[in-house]
Order: structure tokens, then sequence, then C-alpha cells
């Protein structure tokens, strides 16, 4: 199992001791012993750590927060609320390209690859990094969960001004405890989920023009969010 973990190199270096930690090691027994017993866990061990690949610590610009993997067969890859090219769109996806299109005046593609937005700086993590095929949340409670906060807090560090997208209440209230410990110079933006249950209170945030906004404020490029 050894070979999943490997990463960009900044974040290999920031996140190297909880590698040697128990509840680390306690989360690789757990996915040994799910494999062992049969189970598809997704993503795919290789795309496991891909936001840290795609997204250097030092290049990140915008955080948005997902729960956990998409949990069908040939879904889940590594970046929250993506999919690899060729799979349909998810519907809380197809909500957050509604959203862009209304905030941006800009035309979406029917493709929901996000790796555009995550090469250009927009870390698009799961507070948990795996799940159990059709099983929702599954592997909650094994640990990511410790391995994402550690991830959050390193960001929350920086003096380099990022914005974190936070949608639905699991995110906010991940993220908000460790930032509420810090003085920080980020731009914090919470609104509800954009699934079908909740998506009345996700239209309408207009987060990605507001995000672009602080990002030239501050000196940086913005994101071009148009997925062709």
């Amino acid at each position: 199992m050894k070979d999943i973990f490997l990463m960009e190199k900044d974040w290999a270096s920031i996140l190297k001791d909880e590698f040697e930690k128990k509840y680390f090691k306690d989360i690789q027994f757990f996915l040994s012993e799910e494999i062992k017993s049969g189970y598809e866990i997704y993503p795919p061990k290789n795309d496991i750590f891909k936001a840290f690949c795609l997204t250097p610590f030092e290049d990140v610009k915008i955080v948005i927060m997902g729960q956990d993997p998409y949990h069908q067969k040939n879904q889940a890859h590594g970046l929250s609320f993506s999919v690899p090219d060729n799979i349909n769109i998810p519907p809380s996806l197809r909500n957050i390209y509604k959203e862009i299109e209304e905030d941006l005046k800009i035309k979406m593609s029917n493709k929901g690859n996000l790796t555009l937005w995550a090469k250009q700086g927009v870390l698009l993590l799961n507070a948990t990094l795996t799940v159990r095929k059709s099983s929702p949340k599954s592997h909650y409670g094994i640990g990511w969960e410790g391995f994402t906060d550690k991830v959050i807090d390193a960001l929350a560090s920086r003096k380099d001004p990022i914005v974190f997208m936070l949608w639905g209440a699991s995110a906010k209230e991940k993220i908000i405890k460790i930032l509420q410990n810090k003085s920080h110079p980020h731009l914090v933006l919470s609104c509800a989920h954009p699934s079908f249950y909740s998506v009345k209170g996700f239209f309408g945030c207009r987060h990605f023009s507001k995000a672009n906004a602080f990002l030239k404020k501050h000196g940086k490029d913005i994101i071009n969010f148009q997925i062709p």
C-alpha cells in the first residue's frame, strides 16, 4: 500500500509526520482489510492523493471542500466534485456549473473533469479521501478527517491569502473551527451545499466572482473557471 501515499514534494514534506502517526497506520490497515475482504475502494489507489499532486502547497489560491468521494464505479478520481472525462456530470456538479454560468456569464461544457481548476491553484479536497463502492460515508471515522484537518491547518497558517469555499454544514464546521484559532488574511465564503436537497441556498452565492475579485485585489492571477 506504500505507493498510494505519493504526492507532490512540498505537500509530502509538510505532511510527512502524519504518515508515521498511529491514526495514519490505522487508515492503511483499514484499507488493506477492506481490499482483502473483496470490497472495491474509490478512488483508485493511485488517485487518492491526486489533489495534492495537481495543486502544490504554494500554488493554492482557493480551497473547495467536499465530503467524501463519489461512490459509484469510474466516478471518483481524487478531486472533490470532479469526475473523469466521459463520465456523466453528477447532480451537485451540474448545479455548480449552473451557478458559474449565472455568476460569471460563461458557458460550461458537458465535461465534469475539473483538472483545469486544480492546475490553476484550486485545491479540490474531500474531508474523507476514500469510500467503499455504493456506500457513501463508509470511510468516515477511520482517520481521514484528522489528516485533512492537518491539511487545512497548514493552509490556514499561510500568510499568503487563500479563498475557502465552504458549501454545506460539514465543510463549514471542519474549516471554521481551525480558522477561529488563527489570525489569518483569508477570505471565507460559505453557503448551502449544491446538492438537490439544499441547492436553493447555493444558487446566487456568487462565490466564483467573489473569489476572483479577492485574488485580483491581492495581486494574484484569477481562476478561469470555464471548462471547455
